[in-house]
Parts: C-alpha cells; sequence; structure tokens
C-alpha cells in the first residue's frame, strides 16, 4: 500500500507548480496532478446543475468515484503525491452549499460514498496557504488557467477550508507569501523528503 501525500490549499497557492516539479526531480514518488476532466465532461452530458440538490449529490457522486479511482491507482507505488485529493472532495461534498446559502442533507444522501472516500485520505497533508491578495495577485498572473470560480472560493470557502484541514491529523502549513516559485518547490520538497524517511 502507498504511502499517500496531499498538497492542498486555495487556488494559485502553488500546489500545480510544486507537484510538477516533483514529477521532475523526486523520481521516488508517484505524482498524481490534479484531473478532473471525466466527471466534469460527465457533468455536462448530462447537464447536470450544482445549483439542485438532487443534481448536486450526482455531481459528488461523480467526482467521489473519480478520486476513489485516482486512490486506487497510487496503491501500485510506495510512495505518491497527490494534489488535493480524497480530503479536498470530501471538503467541497459538504461545504460547498453553505457557501450558496442552501442547508442540504448531503452526509445524509451520500453516506456510503463518504465512507469510501474517507478510506483514500492522505496519510499527511501539506496545505500551502497565503494572503488574498497574494492569491489574486498570482491569479492575476497566470493566464493559462481558469479560474472563474476563484472569488467564490477564496471569499466563501477558503477560510471555511482552513479550518477544517488544521482539524485533520497529519496536517502541516505552509505559509507561502514571499516564496519565490523555485523556494516554494524547495520547501514542499523537504516536506515530501521529512515524510519518506518516516517509517511506515
Amino acid at each position: 500500500m502507498t504511502r499517500l501525500l496531499s498538497l492542498q490549499g486555495g487556488m494559485a497557492a502553488g500546489k500545480t507548480t510544486a507537484i510538477r516539479w516533483l514529477a521532475i526531480h523526486e523520481p521516488r514518488v508517484y505524482v498524481l496532478e490534479e484531473d478532473i476532466a471525466c466527471p466534469s465532461a460527465e457533468v455536462r452530458r448530462r447537464n447536470l446543475d450544482k445549483h439542485r440538490f438532487e443534481d448536486y449529490t450526482e455531481i459528488q457522486r461523480l467526482f467521489i468515484l473519480h478520486e476513489i479511482a485516482r486512490w486506487q491507482a497510487a496503491q501500485a507505488f510506495p510512495y505518491s503525491v497527490i494534489d488535493l485529493g480524497a480530503g479536498e472532495i470530501e471538503f467541497y461534498t459538504l461545504h460547498y452549499p453553505a457557501s450558496i446559502g442552501q442547508d442540504w442533507p448531503v452526509e445524509a444522501a451520500l453516506a456510503p460514498e463518504l465512507a469510501a472516500l474517507r478510506r483514500c485520505r492522505a496519510d499527511r497533508t501539506l496545505f500551502l496557504d497565503a494572503s488574498p491578495a497574494v492569491l489574486r495577485a498570482r491569479k492575476e498572473a497566470d493566464l493559462t488557467r481558469d479560474r472563474s470560480f476563484f472569488e467564490h472560493t477564496l471569499t466563501r470557502l477558503l477560510p471555511a477550508k482552513r479550518r477544517w484541514f488544521a482539524a485533520q491529523p497529519g496536517t502541516e502549513f505552509l505559509t507561502t507569501n514571499t516564496l519565490t516559485a523555485e523556494q516554494l518547490c524547495e520547501a514542499v520538497h523537504h516536506w515530501v523528503e521529512r515524510c519518506l524517511a518516516q517509517p511506515k
């Protein structure tokens, strides 16, 4: 079974930069970049609307099953680093409705799927954190990514996400406000090395 490490944080925190660096420079780990193309395509094909409870549960079921498959793929490797991971899907599934003013019984509706997802949680998580001003500046500087959901995530989800991950075992925080991209990658690599050095 793999030792699964997760990179977490808000949009534009540096997760993709760090995980792509690891893919090149750290041969001991299997790297899983964020990849939501398949479930997103199915959502569009079925014309599901995340603002309707029934559709939202179907959408999250698709994303949960996709994340479980990613976890299963990682099991063939002794060490894996994942961009986001099961913790992200669990958090979003449970907290997105409140961010749009809804109080839906999501946990009850998706109880079996959430139970399966929780078995796929990372062993250790590094939460890349930065101030809203820094995240906005990075977002504006990166024209290669579609971040149309950025402001909603930053203002309505990220504060709760910080609190939720801080309460999860095995989570560390790295403040990246003053780090260059190179320094960020080196800091993440140092964390990975520490994790790999610990006995399984």
